[in-house]
């Protein structure tokens, strides 16, 4: 469904925009609906915004991770 909009611009830039739009032979009308078309619909966050809203899970603190891994690691490639 299309809909009317009226814009205020300076009298400049619609004569410069009346112009291009008949030097590619197209409306002006055309041009802005394809333009506000290829605007992005929203922010999309980043990787990092994501990864700063992850929870930090709960761990035993009496853990000693990097002891852990190297015991894993032990395990599993037998030295």
């Amino acid at each position: 469904m299309k809909t009317k909009v009226n814009l205020t611009i300076e009298k400049s830039v619609l004569t410069r925009a009346k112009e291009y739009a008949e030097e590619v032979n197209e409306s002006l009308s055309g041009i802005v609906e394809n333009y506000l078309k290829s605007l992005p619909r929203e922010k999309k966050e980043s990787f990092m915004e994501y990864v700063d809203k992850l929870e930090v899970p709960a761990t035993n603190p009496d853990i000693d991770f990097k002891k852990e891994y190297y015991i894993e690691r032990a395990k599993k490639y037998g030295y």
